[in-house]
């Protein structure tokens, strides 16, 4: 994708904006990847039958992680760092495989699988980002796309409630929450002035637990029950253990996330004017892998690239690292406090599901304005945009087609963003072949 406002330099910061806006966007950040960070922690934990103690734990080193993972992603270093304004949380799509691993062959092998994929990342880092020229605007276009509207659903889910097998799911309550949320989230981004406009998102989300709270939707419980203060540890769930089966699902795990990654790193690099190098995707790979590595020492999980931050950028209009920084100090705090973490747990999921929804919508919507750059008088930029575009909203909706299939070849396939990636590149190289100019 190239744009003639492009810059190969590091993204600037705004000279306009001060040390506090910034900190109350980094807050706006990371309430958006909030909800989406803690429920893997969560979820597996449950799964593995977790003690109160343990999931304390485990919630609280997932927030620090989060953290640090994310000054690696957006600082700048000789090898690592994508340095876009971009925050990392947990891969939603490791959490089946997660939880099929550590309930037969116990959590040490989980780490230890997590620990493995972190390595081969950083092995392949180099080789991964050479394949730059595979991505055309009109694969990137149809991959942002995907991200945004295959996610929709998952707005949807936590707009009834969050637990579709609740007999609550859908109540008129968290329905009237979650479109209020939406609501004021239009409302300011409209007609919100300067930097007001600016925090659209974390204006709706406040005003939506507010009007939940008047509705009796939140408790407060989870800050009574969590302590002050914890020091994440090394190997606490025990030393990891390392099995061939538990590595090589992870490593396909892995696969789909650096592609789902790829594709985030070209929306922000569409939405900042900066063209991404094959330096910026190795830095950006390298970077992950660490964070996975390092996921797996202090026991959490792999982490990848958010796509919900995209639509922030595109509601706030600042496209700064700054406020980033700002986010991963807050996420690394509220990990040493997990009393003080457990206040964003208050937040109810229909009004994150009604932020989701505008976010995710946002990220989707940028996908076709990349698209608007493609030739479409070319009957074969139409197949390859309408087949993978239609691969991963059919597989969103319907994984069941796939349920005969081995598992590694059905974890590809039942991921709408990955196999509408591959079947975009796989169409473009065969159609169009390699471009050698990006």
């Amino acid at each position: 994708m190239e744009s003639t406002n492009r810059s190969d330099s590091p993204i600037s910061v705004e000279p306009k904006l001060t040390h506090g806006k910034a900190a109350i966007l980094g807050f706006q950040h990371l309430l958006a990847m909030y909800s989406g960070d803690v429920i893997v922690p969560l979820l597996i934990g449950a799964y593995l039958h977790f003690t109160a103690m343990q999931m304390t734990y485990l919630v609280s080193v997932d927030i620090f992680m989060c953290g640090i993972a994310t000054l690696l992603q957006v600082k700048r270093t000789p090898l690592t760092g994508v340095g876009l304004p971009v925050v990392l949380g947990c891969a939603i799509q490791a959490v089946q495989h997660l939880q099929q691993i550590g309930g037969t062959l116990g959590i040490a092998s989980m780490y230890g699988a997590i620990i493995s994929s972190g390595i081969f990342v950083l092995l392949i880092s180099s080789l991964f980002a050479k394949i730059r020229g595979l991505f055309p605007p009109v694969v990137t276009g149809s991959i942002i796309a995907i991200i945004g509207f295959t996610l929709v659903p998952v707005a949807f889910e936590n707009m009834g409630g969050g637990n579709l097998a609740s007999k609550n799911f859908g109540d008129p309550k968290a329905l009237i929450v979650a479109f209020s949320t939406v609501a004021i989230i239009v409302a300011v981004n409209v007609w919100g002035r300067g930097f007001i406009h600016s925090i659209a998102i974390l204006i709706g989300i406040l005003a939506g637990t507010i009007i939940a709270s008047l509705l009796g939707l939140v408790s407060l419980t989870p800050v009574s029950e969590a302590s002050w203060f914890r020091i994440p540890q090394p190997f606490y769930f025990g030393v990891p253990t390392f099995h061939w089966s538990a590595i090589l699902t992870m490593i396909m795990v892995t696969l789909t996330t650096m592609i789902e990654s790829t594709g985030v790193f070209f929306a922000l690099g569409d939405l900042v004017g900066k063209s991404i190098s094959q330096d910026d995707l190795k830095r950006g790979y390298r970077s992950e892998g660490i964070a996975a590595i390092l996921g797996g020492i202090f026991n959490t999980f792999p982490y990848s690239t958010f796509s919900e931050n995209v639509g922030v950028l595109q509601l706030s209009g600042v496209k700064s690292r700054k406020p980033i920084y700002y986010a991963a100090g807050f996420l690394i705090f509220l990990g040493l406090l997990p009393k003080v973490g457990a206040l964003a747990t208050v937040i109810p999921s229909s009004v994150l599901g009604g932020a989701m929804l505008v976010m995710f919508g946002i990220v989707g919507v940028q996908g076709v304005r990349v698209l608007q750059q493609v030739d479409f008088n070319q009957n074969k930029n139409i197949l390859i945009a309408t087949i993978s575009i239609g691969m991963g909203l059919g597989s969103t909706v319907y994984p069941q087609l796939f349920h005969t299939l081995p598992q590694v070849i059905r974890m590809l396939c039942t991921n709408g963003i990955v196999i509408a990636s591959i079947s975009a590149v796989i169409l473009n190289f065969l159609f169009n072949g390699y471009n050698h100019e990006l």
